[in-house]
């Protein structure tokens, strides 16, 4: 119990909001992202290969907005709740994800991630060696497509954000029920005034790459913080909260760029131990706490090798490849 309230008292140093910080991240998000739309739709005048060079850039605001997004769902980037709601709602509606129904999703997979037991609430679809050869051929082939990088980030992120979030699901609750309703009332909002003033095609050549981009890099981003070659997972009876944290969610050592665009979310490990440290808290707690000094970083190129592991080795203790499966389980000889 000593050792347990020990990492508490740690993390519980940096779970302080503090407004000033949050405002001015908020300014210096979304405020460069309304610039860069006003000179994306300018700029259509001169090149639309300069529209798409902004578009990049752009989409690296949107993913910093959705850290903030992510922070008010679990009320660590304002101390009022209301204002955590309020904000998260207004800036989920920017990258078109509905508040309280992500977030519940959201807050189970903070419950189970990494337990082999309670798969299936927002995480990567992943089974073990011993589930895949037990599949159908058909089944297999489903899962294979479905871990495809090209589906995982090319295709599916934008279908994911753009559509399947506009409509309600079965068996959901009714606050989630009306985030889904208040999103998609918000969404169109700021879309019809903008399609009445510019053309909708002007405003498609702007908003589609941006949301394109940025909802691709996204999932990046959360795959590779539970997808990677050191990470555990564990069944229910071994499953431990701070050692999943701290083992089962990555430490992504970004360049200092990058870092501040995905705000800070590398720092996953520290997130999934106090999910209430404000994003801009993580890396101070980090770097000043001796606890984390022997975390593993997994670096830019290295993550990209984590694209090709797609089932877990529960004997093995960890993700291999289709093609390390095949030495497993050869193809019978004919």
């Amino acid at each position: 119990m000593g050792k347990e309230q020990n990492w508490i008292e740690v993390v519980g140093k940096y779970n302080k909001p503090d407004v000033r910080l949050s405002i001015w991240q908020i300014i210096n998000s979304l405020g460069p992202y309304i610039l860069l739309w006003v000179a994306m739709y300018y700029s259509l005048s001169i090149s639309y290969l300069l529209t798409l060079g902004l578009a990049f850039l752009a989409a690296g605001f949107l993913v910093r907005m959705f850290i903030i997004f992510h922070d008010c769902g679990h009320g660590s980037f304002f101390r009022s709740k209301k204002a955590n709601r309020i904000v998260g709602t207004i800036l989920g509606s920017l990258v078109f994800t509905p508040y309280d129904y992500w977030h519940h999703e959201h807050a189970i997979h903070h419950r189970t991630v990494g337990n082999l037991d309670k798969r299936g609430s927002g995480d990567v679809k992943t089974l073990t060696v011993e589930e895949y050869e037990q599949l159908p051929a058909g089944k297999r082939l489903y899962y294979r497509i479905y871990r495809n990088p090209i589906i995982l980030f090319v295709i599916a992120p934008f279908i994911l954000f753009v559509i399947w979030f506009r409509f309600p699901r079965k068996r959901i609750g009714k606050s989630e029920l009306r985030s889904i309703y208040v999103t998609d009332l918000i969404i169109l909002a700021f879309c019809v005034p903008l399609i009445l003033l510019m053309g909708w095609k002007a405003f498609l050549l702007i908003q589609l790459p941006i949301i394109y981009l940025a909802t691709s890099a996204g999932v990046w981003l959360f795959y590779v913080q539970h997808q990677y070659e050191d990470v555990i997972w564990k069944r229910q009876e071994d499953w431990d909260y701070k050692t999943m944290a701290l083992e089962g969610s990555s430490f992504m050592k970004f360049p200092r760029l990058l870092q501040w665009f995905s705000g800070n979310i590398g720092y996953h490990h520290i997130h999934h131990l106090s999910p209430k440290i404000p994003n801009y808290n993580l890396e101070k707690c980090h770097r000043e706490n001796q606890m984390f000094q022997d975390i593993k970083p997994v670096t830019f190129v290295p993550s990209l090798r984590t694209l090709s592991l797609r089932l877990w080795h529960e004997k093995a203790g960890r993700l291999i490849s289709f093609r390390q499966l095949k030495k497993i389980f050869p193809a019978p000889s004919s």
